[in-house]
């Protein structure tokens, strides 16, 4: 069986957004299966944990990756269900209507990206979060969706596959 990568979708995006798709597309040509959930109904961040919580129920993931409110998912999912690595895209941490974030997953095995223009979220609570956890950021030249920078993004995706599954 192939490790196992399921993707959290951010607030307003899909299970199969343009991130999704083309680090998917990645994730398959580096020998991973795929697992992308419809969080659309599901508005609060706590109940899209429960329901990520329960579709990993019987095959539990390697790799989780969140972006924006999926990376404070994601993140928060950790504390209950432990991962190899945990790869964020702008995630929505310390955001005043979000409750804190809980977190399982040690440092090493975290890296985020995030761009400088973001007006959504700003930088610097991923500049935060990695002086709280000690983890690997990436800061780009790009804005909340990251979309002008999707090679960057690739390549930065790609060397944390590798260094994750070696570790």
């Amino acid at each position: 069986m192939l490790p196992l990568i399921h993707f959290v979708h951010g607030k307003e995006s899909g299970p199969w957004g343009r991130k999704i798709n083309y680090l998917s597309e990645i994730a398959k040509a580096e020998g991973f299966d795929i697992e992308s959930l419809d969080y659309l109904d599901a508005g609060e961040p706590q109940a899209r944990v429960e329901r990520l919580l329960a579709a990993c129920a019987e095959r539990k993931p390697d790799i989780l990756v969140g972006s924006s409110m999926g990376g404070w998912v994601a993140a928060t999912a950790t504390a209950m269900l432990p991962v190899r690595g945990l790869f964020l895209m702008a995630p929505a941490f310390y955001m005043p209507d979000y409750p804190p974030h809980r977190l399982g997953c040690d440092g090493s095995r975290i890296d985020i990206i995030h761009g400088w223009r973001d007006g959504v979220i700003p930088f610097q609570h991923s500049v935060r979060f990695r002086q709280e956890h000690h983890c690997t950021l990436h800061l780009v030249d790009d804005d909340h969706r990251l979309a002008q920078r999707l090679d960057l993004l690739g390549d930065v995706f790609v060397a944390f596959l590798k260094r994750t599954m070696q570790m």
